[in-house]
């Protein structure tokens, strides 16, 4: 009886390091290995052989278990005779305590414990392996010719890798990472499905130098601009020719020579980017050509926008806690749970800071949106209901939607904005 019992167990054994090594998680499983821990070690060369891996474990199991069942036939034999009685209920007995304590009990400690327990009983069966091989062999020449006549060719698969999809679910609904890492490396995921298009200040937006105006119009404008890179044009804005690095323009203001002319010759070639470039595709073009920042234009060659470095980190790290002299937040929160949104602001922006749900193929802006939404530019007043919230015009101006006012559904609270700690939200000017 003794030997039936030291039978289940190694029959366990087996069970164990069969799920245990199929269940392990590689990918932790080489950075032990790499560390220096010599059973993932083993482990993985266990593992780079898996036909030969499986077929030593089953083979054991499958040796240890007839062998039990044998056992427990003889002994019954001895003790009750051999009647058919007697033998079937050792059967049944047999075969629920292989079910039980050799199968189930140990497949379920192993695929709990799969990372701890792999490295271990990696040390037993490697040696196993070892000397089983010959025996191992002769058995896998009968299974590779069973999977040449049922045309089966495994192994020839790459090792399979994660997706960017699969690893963005990881992030997102793993517990590898919390609060602040998980957004950005989402964030950092997701920049080549966004494009500058999605990012830009818009071209009406833009704050840009006019050569054409006189010198104390530059001056002025000069010393109360807070960028320190400042698109130049002349006349019209599509007509760009040069961007000017306010930190060399104090030179020009101590010797009173802020003009046209003077200007000209401090002017730094403008930097164009195709509309529609993915963020990191024009993160890595930042870094190589060693520029801050670019002018959106479109295949008319057409000026669309702008766009710095700090508007793709943004999309990165979440929006800066600085805010420019005089700058306004997008939208104001009023005491009813309202918002009263600018009407150029971007939808992504929204969506990330409001918890709206604006659709972001099309329109770029709330405006955009709202004019494809009722097919007219639309009158001040005009309320209706768009992605989940009640809209209402409350300033047309220039043929656009300036000001808006976004309310949830009644009895649903508004969504709490997404926005880092220290962002205040303030009047629209």
């Amino acid at each position: 009886m003794l030997w039936v019992i030291v039978m289940l167990v190694v029959s366990g054994f087996f069970s164990i390091a069969e799920t245990a090594m199929m269940a392990v998680n590689r990918y932790r499983l080489r950075l032990s290995a790499q560390r220096g821990a010599r059973g993932a070690k083993l482990a993985l060369d266990l593992l780079a052989r898996t036909d030969k891996l499986l077929g030593v474990i089953l083979l054991g199991n499958t040796l240890v278990a007839a062998g039990a069942a044998t056992l427990t036939a003889v002994i019954t034999k001895r003790l009750y005779g051999e009647g058919e009685v007697p033998l079937a209920i050792g059967a049944v007995a047999i075969s629920f305590a292989l079910l039980v304590f050799s199968e189930i009990a140990p497949k379920v400690v192993g695929a709990a414990h799969a990372d701890r327990l792999a490295p271990l009983v990696s040390f037993i069966l490697a040696p196993m392996l070892k000397a089983a091989t010959p025996v191992v062999w002769f058995v896998n020449l009968f299974v590779q010719g069973l999977l040449k006549l049922l045309r089966l060719q495994p192994g020839l698969e790459p090792e399979a890798t994660l997706s960017q999809e699969e690893v963005r679910s990881l992030v997102l609904e793993g517990h590898y990472f919390r609060g602040k890492h998980r957004a950005m490396l989402a964030n950092l995921l997701d920049l080549d499905s966004v494009t500058v298009d999605d990012v830009m200040t818009p071209r009406n937006h833009i704050e840009a130098l006019d050569l054409s105006e006189k010198p104390a119009v530059l001056a002025q404008q000069l010393a109360t601009s807070y960028h320190t890179r400042v698109p130049v044009f002349e006349h019209a804005l599509d007509n760009i020719i040069g961007v000017l690095h306010l930190k060399q323009v104090l030179r020009l203001q101590q010797a009173g020579e802020i003009d046209a002319e003077h200007l000209r010759t401090i002017l730094r070639p403008a930097y164009f980017i195709p509309a529609g470039t993915p963020l990191l595709a024009q993160l890595q073009q930042f870094q190589a050509d060693r520029q801050r920042l670019g002018l959106v234009v479109d295949e008319y060659g057409e000026l669309l926008g702008l766009v710095s470095l700090e508007d793709i980190l943004e999309e990165i790290v979440g929006e800066f806690t600085t805010q420019a002299p005089g700058g306004t937040e997008i939208f104001q929160r009023e005491a009813d749970g309202s918002v009263v949104v600018d009407g150029m602001a971007p939808l992504r922006v929204l969506n990330r800071k409001l918890g709206t749900s604006f659709p972001l193929e099309g329109p770029k802006t709330l405006s955009g949106l709202i004019v494809e939404h009722l097919g007219d530019i639309p009158d001040a007043g005009v309320s209706f209901r768009l992605a989940g919230q009640t809209v209402e015009v409350l300033q047309v101006q220039d043929h656009a939607v300036r000001v808006v006012k976004l309310s949830p559904p009644v009895g649903r609270s508004p969504s709490p904005p997404l926005q880092t700690t220290g962002e205040q939200a303030s009047s629209i000017s």
